[in-house]
């Protein structure tokens, strides 16, 4: 397969007459893949994303089978001088590829789980459902998302925070290897003794390096879990969160939280509990029994008050789909100071607020402390996280004093503020590390970190 992939030679030319058309015959020529073009069957199904706020125009989509695929789009691209954007399932897809080439990957959707070695090998196409019913049977899991039908690589390249990351920490601090196509063609290997400047820069820093066509991430030993939720109304909400904010310094670490005030539809889908207005939700994931759960919840229940549905419940990891809300409005804190839990136990007495969801979410543990070769996933001493699903300038204004300028890139929609989500340190580096592998900015319809200088540093 190498011979293969390595054999066509990289050359770039100006932008060519015709765009996508011409590009497409030519890419034809050596695509195992399908190659669509507007108006054909397929192409507005294969160019959507689920993020609504976009409507994608590529002048040509190019569904990969396999590396070479991968390869020979990334220098059709090129020598096309056509925009350049891949797209798995979608979900973290933030910037429209108008006019350009889309490379899906879905097609190539393989897993391989090494039981003894507690690892698993996906292609760039794959899902956590994937992942998680192939590693079942072994009794264990894999650092998934709160959504089964997240695209692996996405996920992790982008850190990758889920419910069992404060046991084992963020998905990118389980890779071990990837395979992937740089800028200039190249397949290239990354990992702590094969491009190790690369292998840093990919667990957190996103689709800015290349494409990933083969990633190799540790499982972990969990096969069953004791999860769900409670809910109660949401009158002790304030009494609750101070609660919470004194009882995490003692949370195990196999235990993964957060406080939910939430406005349910009144619709048959909601239970009849839930639909009389406001309610507070505890969201619990334990790897452990259900006994020791309960009882290490018991200040948080104490203090809510009569539970109004219990769906906590021990299930095997791939039957505990936990959900999650859209972030609008993502904030990292320290602590829960009390003017922060005032405005957001506050929401529920509002009637003018757009909010029908707030998150307040229990971080640290395994987060904080990955060793020293950790990826640049930044904020790693953030405590907390407060998500609400719509903008609320009342909640915002009390928030950005403790949370400052500092986001987390799986959750931002705004492609500008990439540089928030990192350290002003690991920024600078991931910089030298595009300068190196992708200088003129290619991989740039992402999250985008622009190459340095050079003679910046």
């Amino acid at each position: 397969m190498s011979q293969q992939v390595q054999s066509r030679p990289y050359r770039v030319r100006d932008a060519a007459p015709g765009g996508g058309p011409e590009a497409a015959r030519l890419l034809r020529e050596e695509f195992g893949g399908a190659v669509l073009l507007p108006g054909d069957p397929g192409y507005d199904a294969q160019r959507e994303a689920p993020n609504a706020d976009i409507d994608p125009r590529p002048a040509l989509i190019a569904e990969a089978d396999d590396p070479s695929d991968v390869r020979a789009a990334i220098l059709t691209a090129r020598e096309h001088g056509l925009p350049f954007a891949v797209q798995a399932t979608g979900h973290g897809t933030y910037v429209a590829s108008d006019g350009g080439v889309l490379l899906r990957t879905g097609r190539m959707d393989s897993v391989l789980v090494d039981p003894d070695r507690r690892t698993a090998r996906v292609g760039p196409g794959t899902t956590w459902a994937e992942v998680i019913a192939a590693a079942a049977p072994f009794g264990l899991a894999p650092l998934a998302g709160s959504h089964q039908t997240v695209g692996v690589t996405g996920y992790t390249l982008g850190g990758g925070v889920g419910w069992l990351a404060r046991g084992y920490g963020f998905a990118s601090d389980s890779v071990l290897r990837a395979e992937m196509v740089t800028a200039d063609g190249r397949l290239v290997t990354a990992s702590p003794d094969r491009n190790p400047d690369l292998f840093w820069a990919l667990r957190g820093g996103g689709g800015n390096f290349g494409v990933v066509t083969s990633l190799e991430f540790r499982l972990h030993p969990v096969a069953r879990v004791h999860a769900g939720a409670l809910y109660f109304t949401a009158d002790r909400a304030a009494e609750t969160l101070t609660r919470y904010r004194e009882w995490m310094a003692d949370a195990p670490r196999e235990l993964s939280t957060s406080i939910l005030l939430a406005r349910f539809p009144d619709a048959p889908e909601t239970p009849a509990p839930l639909r009389d207005g406001w309610v507070l939700g505890l969201r619990v994931m334990y790897a452990g029994e259900a006994e020791e759960a309960r009882a290490a919840l018991r200040p948080l229940t104490d203090t809510a008050g009569p539970v109004l549905l219990d769906d906590l419940r021990t299930t095997t990891f791939a039957e505990a789909e936990m959900g999650g809300i859209a972030p609008r409005d993502f904030n990292f804190l320290e602590t829960l100071p009390d003017e922060v839990i005032e405005a957001v136990a506050a929401v529920v007495r509002r009637p003018d607020s757009p909010v029908t969801m707030v998150e307040v979410r229990h971080w640290g543990g395994a987060m904080t402390d990955p060793g020293p070769d950790a990826g640049p996933v930044g904020h790693r001493t953030a405590q907390l996280s407060v998500v609400l699903d719509a903008c609320d300038p009342e909640v915002s204004r009390v928030l950005r004093p403790h949370s400052g300028d500092r986001t987390f890139l799986n959750f931002l929609g705004d492609t500008t503020r990439a540089e928030t989500a990192y350290t002003p340190g690991d920024h600078r580096r991931l910089r030298d590390v595009k300068r190196t592998y992708d200088p003129d900015n290619f991989f740039r319809l992402n999250h985008n970190i622009p190459p340095a200088e050079p003679g910046s540093h």
